[in-house]
């Protein structure tokens, strides 16, 4: 998609891309026949540049019938940020860093009023754990005491202009989220086994929300974007992007 479009942001994609895989076939309540519906459970990019692989995963899904190769093109409704009024299964328009969480929040506290069960679960960059709004979100989220809310941040310490710790420094991200009232696991982003335990002992917490620190690698799984920051917004050029499907292809036959 990225390189089609000659745009977009493929390596906090790939960070996050096992995360999605868990979350959206084995935990999540979504399918084609309640996507539409108020009663799934609901997640929310707010990492909205890594729209690709949420249009992947509902393409996956069976919920995106949409051409994936009109990503980003003018009149397709796959845009660079996911639009909520264009795309079945897209729960929040987002982009602007730190709205996601907090709309996220918004809605764990509808469900608790409306006394639906169903969770709610957002996806954050570690870069944009810098933005204020994220720590409004996340006091408010525990003073409500939502426990229906599960945060992941994919931490792959790379954001655009270089490491995070360099940039503005947000860590350390779990104890910060601690002091705000949060339950907090950390795991390793790319073992499935840990990411499945985490979102189980999140369910499991009744009096806090939940923010699991996913330890990732940006770009993972193509050799030349790995612990690149080059790769948070750049796109490849056919010859790469084909070297980058080999290198995917060949991890998933191992």
């Amino acid at each position: 998609m990225v390189a089609n479009a000659n745009s977009g942001h493929p390596g906090g994609s790939l960070s996050a891309a096992d995360i999605l895989t868990v979350l959206y076939f084995e935990v999540m309540d979504i399918n084609k026949d309640n996507v539409k519906g108020i009663d799934r459970d609901r997640f929310v990019l707010s990492k909205g540049h890594a729209s690709p692989l949420l249009y992947a995963t509902l393409f996956e899904k069976g919920l995106l019938k949409e051409d994936l190769n009109t990503f980003r093109k003018i009149n397709s409704k796959l845009q660079g940020h996911p639009n909520m009024n264009y795309v079945d299964g897209v729960d929040m328009s987002t982009g602007s860093l730190g709205q996601g969480i907090s709309a996220a929040v918004g809605m764990a506290l509808a469900n608790k009023v409306d006394g639906n069960d169903h969770r709610v679960y957002t996806l954050l960059g570690d870069g944009e754990c810098e933005e204020g709004e994220v720590w409004e979100a996340a006091m408010a989220a525990a003073h409500y005491r939502l426990n229906n809310l599960c945060a992941i941040v994919d931490f792959n310490s790379l954001q655009i202009d270089g490491n995070i710790r360099d940039v503005m420094n947000p860590t350390p991200i779990d104890e910060k989220f601690k002091a705000f009232g949060w339950n907090v696991i950390n795991i390793k982003g790319h073992d499935y086994e840990d990411i499945r335990f985490a979102f189980d002992e999140a369910k499991k917490e009744k009096e806090k929300p939940t923010m699991i620190l996913a330890h990732t690698i940006k770009g993972k799984g193509v050799s030349f974007m790995e612990n690149n920051a080059t790769w948070h917004g750049s796109a490849p050029n056919a010859e790469q992007c084909a070297q980058a499907v080999k290198e995917l292809e060949g991890e998933g036959n191992e």
